[in-house]
């Protein structure tokens, strides 16, 4: 499914295909033609690695809570996390769970990479994946994206 409205998760810093960007959290961008622009600004495809860490969809209007899940499990699942010995479990659950493998990248079975729909999928499954790596106030996650 091709997504028409993005909008940014975190702070966008990179080499766009007409400069540098530097663009806030929630700042908006329009798929045209399977690129995401700002006005007439053209930033990357809509298929491109900067689309996943730094853009959600937002066709819903849930783009807000989107882009809060879906940084919030990566923090949960990350580095830091690692180096804790926190994320184990956490990995554990997100591979046995059967609605957490339609999100993985299929190429190889030995490593877990987030596919482009989890960066784009229903509230309702970040909201589960969310709880299973125990995102902790998911429902305030929801309150402060006005849901």
């Amino acid at each position: 499914m091709e997504h028409r409205r993005y909008i940014t998760r975190r702070r966008a810093r990179f080499q766009s295909m007409s400069g540098p960007v530097n663009l806030p959290w929630g700042t908006e961008a329009e798929n045209r033609d399977g690129f995401l622009w700002r006005g007439d600004k053209q930033l990357c495809a809509a298929s491109a690695q900067n689309t996943k860490e730094f853009f959600v969809q937002d066709d819903d209007g849930q783009g807000q809570e989107r882009g809060q899940l879906v940084n919030a499990i990566l923090d949960r699942l990350g580095p830091r996390e690692v180096r804790k010995g926190a994320s184990g479990p956490r990995w554990e659950k997100i591979w046995t769970d059967p609605q957490c493998r339609r999100y993985k990248r299929p190429e190889d079975e030995e490593y877990w990479l987030w596919n482009e729909d989890f960066y784009n999928a229903p509230i309702k499954a970040l909201r589960h994946i969310a709880g299973l790596v125990g995102v902790k106030d998911i429902g305030k996650i929801s309150e402060r994206a006005g849901a």
